[in-house]
């Protein structure tokens, strides 16, 4: 199993929107990079679920990956913001997949205070000019923001 973090601002898709539909498609990624680690994915892959362009920026929860990628139905609706005028059914390059809930963090945490853990400063979240949507986490880094997690609960 591979570990992830994946962004979404939370008016679009949210950890809560999430654990409401307990299932949904994860779709709209429109950097390649980012879009080669999506097609990476395999099932059963768990993601730290990361709200983004908010006014608390910071990971919300966990998912996991319930199927691998397929082309991205978006790219050719003309009524989706994810829209993309050379795509054609034959030629489609981007790439989505479906997501579940696992779990919603008592608090987020922070970018700030993520960025302040030793233990993941090679995140590349952390890491200045980072801004891929979706990024790979060492299983190392997924037990330090686990623990900051767990110590969170505690404290709350």
């Amino acid at each position: 199993m591979a570990y992830w973090l994946m962004k979404s601002e939370p008016d679009e898709l949210s950890i809560h929107d999430l654990k409401k539909l307990g299932q949904t498609r994860w779709d709209g990624v429109r950097n390649y990079q980012a879009r080669n680690f999506l097609r990476e994915m395999t099932v059963g892959d768990q993601f730290f679920f990361y709200h983004s362009s908010c006014p608390e920026p910071g990971i919300a929860g966990i998912g996991k990956i319930v199927n691998t990628a397929y082309p991205d139905p978006t790219a050719l609706d003309e009524k989706s913001a994810y829209f993309d005028a050379k795509v054609t059914e034959a030629k489609n390059p981007w790439s989505a997949l479906d997501v579940a809930f696992i779990e919603a963090f008592p608090k987020v945490l922070g970018l700030g205070f993520l960025k302040q853990q030793a233990a993941l400063e090679q995140l590349p979240l952390v890491q200045k000019g980072s801004r891929l949507s979706v990024m790979p986490v060492t299983p190392e880094q997924w037990s330090a923001v686990l623990g900051l997690r767990r110590a969170q609960s505690t404290a709350l």
